[in-house]
């Protein structure tokens, strides 16, 4: 029995070295697609362009632009001088966000009277827009801390904070969303390379009519199976490897925990996969469907139902229940534990 698996697994590894196109798919694929997609999609919010419109012209307002724009998060296009500049920057996206000083802001800061700084922000996109309204809240506090601070140093009067918070970040301290999105993308490529690669491979036998001839041999469907599948496990082992190392040059995303139970769940993984693409070249007649229909089954769920990108808390009920057929999501909680 062993025997024949490993001929028909000698035979298989034969074809596959001298298919170039499946090389590529198998080998170069998945590192290809890491890099574009790791460094394409980036959930940080960062050099957001924006106008300002300085009707106080005063110590005041340059400084909080100044402190505006010495981190990374914004970068100062333009001043302008009226309202229709400002309708013609947001419109033509030159800019995401306008601060509008009124002109009586440094009288009213003097005087100890409340001031209303205007902040104009493209709402096109609304995850981006809450990020930059929240990245403005925080710099206006910080700068009317220091405001705070100056005036009861001028007074000789003391402030009393009781509450002071700290907030640690545990596994990723930055907030850097490459960290939530690589692992995602890992198990996302893996799946799509393992199902494609097994699914063309059993679909070229039919192609060429050899299947006939393997099926009139004295091997049984299992013995014909595992020696169809057995070369792309170990491939997609290595290439599981080729990612992982990938991910940690080109992102710095370094593998912490057993490594034994993340070859333990991606054996798992990878079964599932090769199980769906074995499911594929059954009911494909040419290569060219098998890869449709491959693409189809494991790029739309992988990304869509497995959390690499939305999660899956915030889903309907029903579709979280059907998000359990999705093997992606069981192992990108893997990856990312």
């Amino acid at each position: 029995m062993f025997h024949r698996i490993f001929a028909i697994a000698k035979k298989e590894y034969r074809q596959l070295k001298r298919d170039t196109r499946m090389l590529f798919i198998v080998f170069f694929f998945p590192v290809v697609l890491l890099a574009i997609f790791g460094y394409a999609i980036n959930f940080d919010v960062k050099h957001i362009n924006i106008a300002v419109y300085d009707q106080d012209k005063s110590d005041y307002t340059r400084d909080y632009i100044n402190g505006l724009i010495s981190s990374e998060y914004f970068d100062l296009v333009k001043y302008v001088n009226n309202d229709d500049e400002i309708k013609t920057l947001l419109d033509e996206k030159t800019v995401q966000a306008v601060v509008v000083f009124p002109n009586d802001l440094s009288r009213r800061l003097n005087n100890n009277e409340e001031v209303k700084v205007q902040y104009l922000v493209d709402g096109v996109d609304g995850n981006t827009a809450t990020v930059i309204v929240n990245y403005v809240n925080a710099a206006t506090f910080n700068y009317s801390l220091k405001l705070t601070k100056e005036y009861l140093a001028v007074t000789g009067k003391k402030m009393y904070v009781p509450i002071n918070l700290e907030p640690r970040f545990w596994f990723n301290p930055e907030l850097v969303s490459v960290f939530f999105l690589i692992p995602g993308l890992m198990g996302m490529i893996l799946i799509i390379t393992a199902v494609i690669s097994v699914s063309l491979s059993i679909v070229r036998e039919k192609e060429r009519g050899t299947i006939e001839q393997l099926n009139v041999s004295p091997l049984t469907s299992i013995e014909l199976i595992l020696g169809k599948i057995l070369p792309y496990i170990v491939i997609s082992l290595i290439n599981a490897a080729i990612v992982l190392i990938a991910g940690n040059v080109l992102f710095g995303i370094a593998i912490k925990g057993s490594i034994l139970l993340l070859l333990l769940g991606t054996l798992t993984f990878l079964f599932a996969a090769i199980g769906l693409g074995i499911f594929i070249s059954t009911i494909s007649d040419s290569q060219q469907v098998a890869f449709q229909a491959a693409n189809v089954s494991s790029l739309l769920p992988s990304l869509i139902l497995s959390g690499f990108i939305f999660p899956i808390e915030s889903m309907p009920t029903v579709i979280q229940w059907v998000t359990n057929i999705t093997p992606a999501k069981f192992y990108i909680v893997i990856l990312r534990a």
